[in-house]
């Protein structure tokens, strides 16, 4: 059971030790950006129908919470991960994930260039069922220049601007109809609460580069693999093979974005032994091959 206590207002901060495991777990860099979290009262205030808060530095990381405004996160050049409950988002650049108003979430990146925009919106009555959802989409090229058209906006907008008041209107009412199809990749996966599964997670993603067959898996943590593979299915729902699969595919998006590698260099990070074995898997998981998915990545058509 999480053990929870109200830090400002009615935004809720959850504090367990399966969350310090999975910061641990998850190798964070010492220089993760400990986003400020003063601006969530003014978020909850009652005349901040929209509120803006941008963040462009190396590395960022929130404590776990939940407003009763919707968030809408747009990441420009770089990945941001996102945790709600037991599932494990990943953020591409050039794509917006909208999260519904209530939601417990948080969120890392250890990317060194992301763009980082948050809007938050109030609930209106008879909204688009879209509103309701929690989903990831890519966005259109008219939506991402209206993202970039705030860089410079931080807190909260009243009527009393009117200008940037109907602008944030405008694009928030556009988010049902100009955003583009959702992502071909299924850009989350369930994440562990079990701690010994979050172990196996933490040696999995910093062991990426090597076979990591669940035979060896099983081996490292003193298991069977009959033991693992079990575990796996009634815990997480999805097997030792879809999962690690899962983390290398979206290690290799983060990869892309950093621009540093080709792609073969990129295969063999994630443990892929050639080029074709690497984008034949990706293909298939993806739904277009590597070179392809980097380009939408960075904004190409």
């Amino acid at each position: 059971m999480l053990q929870s206590y109200t830090a400002l207002d009615r935004t809720l901060f959850v504090k367990a030790e399966k969350d310090l495991l999975i910061y641990a777990n998850m190798k964070f860099s010492s220089y993760l950006y400990s986003m400020n979290d003063s601006h969530f009262k003014a978020v909850e205030e009652d005349d901040a129908e929209f509120y803006v808060y941008n963040v462009f530095t190396g590395g960022i990381t929130t404590d776990i919470h939940h407003h009763s405004s919707a968030q809408m996160v747009y990441a420009e050049g770089g990945i941001v991960h996102i945790f709600t409950d037991l599932q494990h988002w990943y953020l591409p650049a050039r794509c917006f994930m909208w999260i519904p108003a209530g939601t417990p979430h948080y969120i890392f990146s250890s990317s060194p260039n992301v763009e980082f925009y948050n809007f938050y919106f109030k609930k209106e009555e008879n909204e688009n069922g879209f509103f309701d959802e929690i989903n990831i989409y890519s966005v259109s090229h008219l939506l991402r220049e209206m993202i970039l058209y705030t860089k410079d906006w931080n807190g909260k907008i009243t009527k009393n601007d009117s200008a940037k008041y109907f602008f944030l209107k405008a694009l928030k009412g556009i988010l049902p109809e100009k955003r583009d199809k959702k992502l071909a990749f299924p850009v989350q996966h369930p994440f562990p609460k079990d701690e010994t599964l979050l172990k196996i997670a933490k040696y999995i993603h910093a062991n990426l580069e090597k076979p990591l067959t669940i035979e060896s898996t099983a081996k490292e943590f003193g298991m069977s693999t009959r033991t693992l593979s079990r575990r796996f299915k009634e815990i997480l729902g999805m097997n030792y093979v879809r999962f690690l699969r899962a983390l290398r595919i979206t290690r290799s998006l983060e990869l892309m974005m950093e621009g540093k590698y080709n792609m073969y260099e990129i295969a063999m990070m994630v443990g892929y032994n050639s080029l074709s074995s690497f984008s034949n898997i990706f293909k298939k998981v993806i739904g277009i091959p590597p070179s392809e998915y980097q380009q939408k990545l960075r904004g190409g058509e």
